[in-house]
């Protein structure tokens, strides 16, 4: 019996690099207090973490990168 430590388990990322990188930059932004929510960036301010997150996916989703797709309500 072999032990597999420290293995990573093989398969497809979920989410591809492009798209985490995308949610860094917009965490950035978040955490600086730049980012802004709503048309061309013109509401408010982000407030969440959350919402800091959905806006990079959904910048990702734009950029045509690998993420899967929005939970319906």
């Amino acid at each position: 019996m072999t032990k597999r430590r420290g293995r990573k388990k093989t398969g497809r990322r979920r989410y591809a690099r492009g798209a985490s990188t995308e949610v860094e930059r917009e965490m950035r932004r978040y955490k600086r207090g730049t980012a802004r929510s709503g048309r061309g960036g013109r509401g408010g301010k982000v407030k969440s973490r959350k919402q800091a997150i959905a806006i990079g996916l959904s910048k990702a989703r734009k950029k045509g990168k690998r993420v899967p797709p929005k939970r319906s309500a």
